[in-house]
């Protein structure tokens, strides 16, 4: 089972870093795939789950083991034209990822070999962890 650094995070959530290159980069360099959150403005892409805080490094961004959570829709069309692992959502119960895996909302636990689960604070996850692709979290 794969586990994804939330926004970076493998130690607890972090706001004052999240989503930043370098803490990304930290958690990459640690040998976890990481989620990012981005967000495009008149064609270009930062960093940021509310708002931009930088540009986006786009060679780090179109890694295999970065899972790119586009938060517009400017950004999901440039990250797909990228060819970017990206997926939108909002409150669905699952979305799929531009390469075929099934990311969660949280609360949303189906078992299957594509599935990544969200382990977010306040979020019970079942303890049987089999069967599924990953999960994506805020602590190891």
């Amino acid at each position: 089972m794969k586990y994804i650094a939330h926004r970076g995070n493998i130690k607890g959530p972090n706001p004052a870093d999240e989503n930043t290159y370098e803490y990304l980069r930290y958690a990459w360099a640690q040998g976890h795939d990481v989620e990012c959150d981005l967000i495009a403005h008149r064609g270009i892409l930062y960093m940021g789950h509310d708002e931009p805080i930088e540009l986006a490094n786009t060679n780090f961004i179109q890694h295999e083991a970065v899972w790119c959570h586009a938060k517009n829709l400017e950004a999901l069309e440039l990250l797909i034209a990228m060819r970017t692992n990206c997926f939108w959502h909002e409150k669905d119960t699952v979305t799929l990822t531009s390469r075929g895996n099934i990311w969660c909302y949280p609360g949303h636990f189906p078992r299957n070999k594509r599935a990544v689960w969200l382990d977010l604070e306040g979020i019970e996850l079942p303890e049987d962890r089999t069967g599924i692709y990953g999960v994506c979290g805020d602590t190891l």
